[in-house]
């Protein structure tokens, strides 16, 4: 992986969760919040958990092993919700202009929230990033979808054709 790669797959996943926040903003608080069977119980719930896994993530990148989820998770309404996915954006922007190349191919150690001591290499952990958002985007659809509503398209080809 390369930091062009790197920067092309999460501008990609920032499109993505932007064209899923939007689809949310027309539910009704109601339908925000209703329980509908996934991973997650609400679209709600699971774009909190899109948000504080990249959270997790870039802290565990930047030489951080938070022990719990952050606080702002937990009952945040969609708007603190996106500003906060919007604040973790900026800084992985900030933190991938200093990398390179070479930087992808390193191990990077970390702890999980269980404590559990990892290292892996940071391309395939950013590679991790970007499909476990696109896995939980993908339930996000199916709940829209019951609700209802028809889901935006995130496939990746569709935000490559839409660059052309």
């Amino acid at each position: 992986m390369t930091i062009t790669e790197a920067l092309e797959l999460f501008a990609y996943g920032s499109w993505a969760n932007e064209r899923v926040f939007t689809a949310a903003d027309e539910l009704s608080r109601d339908d925000l919040v209703a329980v509908i069977a996934s991973s997650f119980p609400s679209v709600r719930e699971t774009l909190g958990h899109i948000v504080v896994a990249e959270w997790v993530w870039l802290r565990h990148w930047r030489g951080e092993s938070p022990k719990a989820m952050p606080t702002w998770v937990t009952g945040s309404s969609l708007g603190d919700l996106k500003a906060q996915l919007a604040t973790v954006e900026a800084e992985r922007s900030e933190y991938l202009a200093g990398l390179t190349d070479a930087a992808l191919d390193e191990p990077c150690a970390y702890r999980t929230l269980a404590g559990e001591a990892r290292n892996d290499v940071l391309g395939g952990l950013m590679r991790h990033v970007v499909n476990h958002s696109s896995y939980h985007r993908g339930q996000v659809a199916t709940q829209l979808r019951h609700l209802g509503r028809t889901p935006p398209t995130t496939d990746l080809i569709a935000y490559l054709r839409m660059k052309k």
